[in-house]
């Protein structure tokens, strides 16, 4: 046997033993939960249906952990801002914090309110429902997780609610104005969250990047870029984030992060000023101005996202766990700080042992990010949840995410194939000059600002015709840089695995439903 066969084997039997570990970590958080509630709930009724709702629930917190937070810190570590474990701690503290200090202590048993409650006929019926829902849409995270399809936890859960909401009352249980609004957002949120974090970019290239003194204008241009940002996401966080402990309007809201903003900008121009001093003038060092704003925005998003989602995980257990001790159906449940921890700790632990897969492939592996590219991300992931709010549009914060990302790709695909079209132009109108000043125009033409090449271009077209490419020349053209910049692979995956979310979930909790009926029916 060779080496490299002897190191594979190696190294496969390496990977057998750390998911061997990973599994048996994950299995041990399950089996804690049923030890707890069986020394300490012990008085509840039908206690042991209490205990596999739990571990069902810690199955989904695991689950989320691994999936949806990717969608938080993936572009930092993608960018190179953050390492992967640091990444991880980030957002295991931040949304341990969110979920513990924000969660709320109230929480809505019927997700969006997809159905209506009062067509389920008793509270047996009602804890049958929110458990095969939870254990649907566990289930297919998991799924989506192993096949490195980031999907929206919301969208499993209202799928799970609606599907074994439909197989306990029929279909005239669903609110579907309600779910209508929830499919509209499979298009909403990754277009919203596309065109801004695409608006953003361009904007920082005109305004940075294509400028012949990048550090000057970085100088001028990121003091302003991280006040904004100060602003989206003091606005973020005080409209989404702190809302079960905290509620205002968005003018209250907005007026505080103002003041924020107005103060981080003075207090960070002259930091800016300084660090610009010591680096070249060229992209790659503007891009280290980003660093620090791009983790700070992976801890408010993990904050975020830890206030908000964590009812993903414990909303239908808190609701079974009412149900079990009330004997009745109420559509606001009380979260006790057992459940809350079960979603937390999940949470943390689920990102621990199984994020960094979906980490990288939202960080790195849709398109390549640099630090600008994923400073717009961010910025795209809370403006879009401010605007949607206000128009009482429903949007989901993975499919923003992704679609900020692909929305920062096509746009790169974009300037590409204009830059390369440009430079054939120039090229055509050299043709019959001396090489050495055709590459003396091509390297003076690189490194204008875009006010003088547009210059040098509309100086050229005035000597001679621009060139004409054929419909077969543009589209081989076109179809060597969309390969490159982004992966087409991953955006069909990718839609095709949202577009199939809410009714996967469904069908599955309708048939679990179904299977549970039958089993506590004697």
């Amino acid at each position: 046997m060779d080496v490299n066969k002897l190191n594979t084997l190696e190294e496969r039997g390496s990977n057998v033993r750390l998911d061997i570990l990973k599994l048996g970590g994950a299995l041990l958080f399950l089996v804690a939960i049923g030890f707890f509630i069986s020394s300490n709930m012990g008085h509840i009724p039908q206690n042991t249906f209490l205990i596999v709702s739990a571990m069902i629930g810690g199955y989904m917190a695991l689950n989320i952990g691994a999936n949806d937070v990717a969608n938080n810190v993936g572009p930092a570590v993608g960018s190179g801002a953050i390492t992967l474990i640091g990444a991880i701690c980030i957002a295991m503290v931040f949304e341990s914090a969110g979920a513990l200090i924000a969660g709320g202590e109230v929480v809505s048993t019927i997700k969006k309110g997809i159905i209506d409650p009062s067509l389920i006929g008793d509270s047996n019926t009602f804890i049958w429902l929110m458990l095969a829902a939870l254990l649907a849409a566990a289930i297919w995270l998991n799924i989506a997780t192993f096949f490195n399809a980031p999907v929206s936890t919301t969208h499993s859960i209202v799928g799970g609610v609606l599907g074994a909401g439909i197989a306990a009352g029929g279909f005239g249980i669903a609110n579907w104005a309600v779910f209508g609004k929830i499919a509209a957002s499979w298009v909403i949120s990754p277009v919203l969250g596309g065109i801004i974090a695409a608006t953003f970019l361009y904007l920082i290239k005109r305004t940075i990047t294509y400028q012949e003194d990048k550090l000057q204008a970085a100088k001028r241009i990121v003091p302003i870029l991280i006040a904004l940002m100060a602003w989206a996401f003091s606005t973020y966080l005080i409209l989404k984030g702190l809302k079960k402990i905290w509620k205002v309007d968005f003018v209250m809201a907005g007026s505080i992060a103002a003041a924020i903003a107005v103060m981080l900008y003075f207090a960070v121009r002259p930091l800016i000023n300084k660090a610009a001093t010591s680096l070249d003038n060229s992209k790659t060092s503007v891009n280290t101005l980003f660093t620090i704003p791009l983790i700070f925005a992976a801890a408010f998003l993990s904050f975020a996202h830890g206030a908000n989602d964590v009812a993903n995980a414990v909303g239908p257990l808190a609701a079974i766990n009412d149900a079990l001790n009330s004997g009745g159906i109420a559509t606001k449940a009380a979260i006790p700080i057992w459940v809350m921890l079960i979603g937390a700790l999940g949470l943390s632990l689920g990102l621990a042992l199984y994020g960094a897969k979906l980490i990288r492939t939202v960080g790195s592996e849709i398109t390549e990010l640099d630090k600008m590219r994923a400073f717009c991300v961010s910025m795209a992931a809370a403006i879009t949840v401010i605007i949607a709010s206000q128009l009482g549009l429903p949007v989901s914060s993975t499919h923003i995410a992704v679609g900020a990302i692909f929305g920062v790709g096509f746009l790169r695909e974009y300037l590409k194939r204009t830059d390369a079209k440009r430079l054939d132009e120039i090229r055509e109108h050299h043709e019959h000059l001396d090489p050495e000043a055709t590459a003396a125009f091509l390297d003076e033409f690189k490194k204008a600002d875009i006010a003088t090449k547009s210059k040098m271009l509309r100086e050229l077209k005035a000597q001679k015709q621009a060139t004409q490419f054929t419909r077969k020349e543009r589209k081989k053209l076109k179809k060597v840089y969309k390969e490159e910049l982004v992966k087409r692979s991953h955006v069909y995956k990718i839609a095709a695995a949202w577009i199939i979310t809410v009714p996967t979930s469904a069908f599955m909790a309708a048939f679990l439903y179904f299977t549970i009926r039958g089993i506590m029916i004697p």
